[in-house]
């Protein structure tokens, strides 16, 4: 076997190595009962932004600023308010995402996205286990909204493309795209 082929085959396993003992670090936490640091992280960064207030311009209601955590967006105050699973999907929210939460005087809540995080694309295989999909990608498990799931219609082993945060860590992904089976012997 000629000495570039060796190199190739020793990078291929050095990098699945890397990529057993992150996914087995990221086991290992959430067996432990933690998520990471994401959640907390996430809280600190929704207490810095601001909260009530008149909605303004004679409409009513409040405004609120927070942080979308993958399901909900978290207030300054530490609360979590339902974000809907078809808005979060077709917006592509990424963990960490800053919304503007505006709930109007007969009770209807309006979201707008006005500070994204800076986000990276990733390609991975789409799984299900543990009463959640998820998308396996860099040696780590991306959540990902159900609603994206059957928006996009993937199915499980589709190859998928999951936008997430560039910096910071994630427990949560959005989904981009789904990526053609092209030549599948089925």
């Amino acid at each position: 076997m000629p000495i570039s082929n060796k190199l190739a085959l020793l990078k291929e396993m050095l990098d699945s190595a890397e990529a057993n003992l992150r996914s087995a670090r990221q086991i290992m936490v959430e067996l432990a009962g933690g998520t990471g640091d994401s959640h907390g992280t996430l809280a600190k960064k929704a207490a810095t932004l601001k909260a009530g207030g008149n909605g303004g311009g004679g409409d009513g209601g409040q405004i609120i600023e927070g942080v979308f955590d993958g399901q909900n967006m978290i207030g300054p105050d530490g609360k979590s308010y339902p974000v809907p699973a078809n808005y979060a999907s077709k917006s592509k929210l990424v963990q960490g995402d800053v919304l503007k939460l505006t709930i109007a005087d007969d009770g209807s809540f309006i979201y707008k996205q006005i500070g994204p995080v800076e986000r990276k694309r990733i390609v991975g295989p789409l799984v299900y286990e543990d009463g959640q999909y998820k998308i396996l990608a860099n040696g780590k498990s991306y959540k990902v909204l159900l609603a994206s799931v059957t928006y996009y219609r993937a199915e499980v082993g589709d190859n998928v493309t999951v936008i997430v945060p560039e910096f910071e860590e994630s427990e949560w992904g959005a989904i981009d795209n789904v990526l053609p089976k092209f030549g599948a012997a089925e």
